[in-house]
C-alpha cells in the first residue's frame, strides 16, 4: 500500500504593498488639558487688559501731539519719552523703586491690620444685637468721614512716619472688611439657624461651623476692595507724612512740585501698577478658594 504525502496548500502571493497600522493617538493626559484650560481661561481674562493698556498708549499718544501744542509738550510728555529718559537713568529708577517697595510694605501691614479689625469687628456685632447698634455707627463714621480731614490729626498724635501711614492705610480699607463680613455672618440661612438650635449647639459651633462658612464669599469680597483702599491709603500716607524713609507718594509730591513730568508720569505708572496687581492677586484667590469650596467661579 503506497503512503501519499500530504503537503499543505501554499497561499496566493500578491504584489499589493502590506497594510500599515497606525495606533492611534494616545489621549492627552489630563495634566496637560487642565492646563491648556488654565491658560486658556488667563489668556481671556488677560486680553481686556491688553486692550485697555493699548487703548490707553493711543489716547496718551493723541493728546501729546493732537491737542498739546508744542511748547505745551512737556505737561503731557510721549510714552517713550517718558520711558526713555527715566528707565536707563538710576538716578531716577533706583529710588522709585525702593520708594515703591517702601509703599507695598505699608499697604501690606495696615491691609493686614484692617483685615483682622474688620472681622473682629464684624463677629462681634453679628454675635450681640447691642454690639451692632452701638459699634456700627463708628464704622460708618470711619467710611464718611474724608481721610483728608483726619490726616493731619494722624500726623499730630502719631507722628509723621510709618506709624501714621500705618493708620491711614487702615482707616481707608477696614470698612469693606466689616461690612463686607457682617453681612455674610448675617446670610445663612434660618432653616440652618434652627437645626443647630434643635441640636443645641453652642454660639461658638454655631459661628465656626455655620456663619463663618456661609460668610466666606461676602469675606473675600470685602477683602478684594480692601486691598485696592489699602494701596490708596498707603500712597495718601507716604503724600502727606514725610518722615523717615520716603514711599512713592513722597516722590508723587516731589516730582510735581519739581514739574519734573517723566519721572511722575513713571511713579503714577508704578503706582497703577502695583495697585492692579494687588487687585489682581485677591481676584484670582477668590476665584480659586470661593470657586472651589461652593464649585462656582466668581468674577
Amino acid at each position: 500500500m503506497s503512503q501519499k504525502t500530504l503537503t499543505a496548500p501554499t497561499p496566493h502571493v500578491t504584489d499589493a504593498a502590506p497594510i500599515a497600522l497606525t495606533p492611534a493617538p494616545a489621549p492627552a493626559p489630563g495634566g496637560t488639558r487642565r492646563f491648556a484650560r488654565a491658560a486658556g481661561a488667563a489668556g481671556s481674562r488677560s486680553l481686556p487688559i491688553v486692550l485697555a493698556l493699548l487703548g490707553i498708549l493711543v489716547i496718551w499718544y493723541a493728546v501729546s501731539y493732537l491737542f498739546l501744542s508744542e511748547d505745551r509738550r512737556f505737561l503731557l510728555p510721549p510714552p517713550h519719552e517718558v520711558f526713555g529718559e527715566t528707565f536707563g537713568n538710576t538716578k531716577v529708577i533706583g529710588p522709585m523703586l525702593v520708594a515703591l517697595g517702601q509703599t507695598i510694605s505699608v499697604a501690606l501691614i495696615g491691609l493686614t491690620l484692617a483685615v483682622a479689625i474688620g472681622m473682629a469687628w464684624a463677629i462681634l456685632m453679628s454675635q450681640w444685637r447691642i454690639a451692632e447698634r452701638v459699634l456700627y455707627p463708628y464704622a460708618v463714621i470711619l467710611q464718611t468721614i474724608p481721610i483728608l480731614a483726619l490726616t493731619p490729626l494722624i500726623g499730630i498724635w502719631m507722628g509723621y512716619g510709618i506709624p501714621a501711614r500705618v493708620a491711614v492705610c487702615v482707616i481707608i480699607a477696614v470698612f469693606p472688611m466689616i461690612s463686607n463680613t457682617l453681612f455674610g455672618l448675617q446670610s445663612a440661612e434660618a432653616s440652618a439657624h434652627d437645626l443647630f438650635t434643635l441640636n443645641k449647639a453652642t454660639r461658638w459651633q454655631r459661628l465656626t461651623k455655620l456663619q463663618l462658612p456661609a460668610a466666606i464669599p461676602a469675606i473675600f469680597t470685602g477683602l478684594r476692595n480692601a486691598a485696592g483702599l489699602a494701596v490708596i491709603g498707603a500712597i495718601v500716607g507716604d503724600f502727606f507724612f514725610q518722615q523717615g524713609s520716603q514711599g512713592i507718594g513722597g516722590l508723587l509730591r516731589t516730582y510735581t512740585l519739581r514739574l519734573n513730568m517723566e519721572s511722575l508720569f513713571l511713579a503714577i505708572i508704578f503706582t497703577a501698577l502695583f495697585g492692579v496687581l494687588v487687585f489682581s492677586i485677591f481676584a484670582a484667590l477668590d476665584r480659586a478658594i470661593v470657586g472651589r469650596l461652593f464649585g462656582r467661579k466668581n468674577t
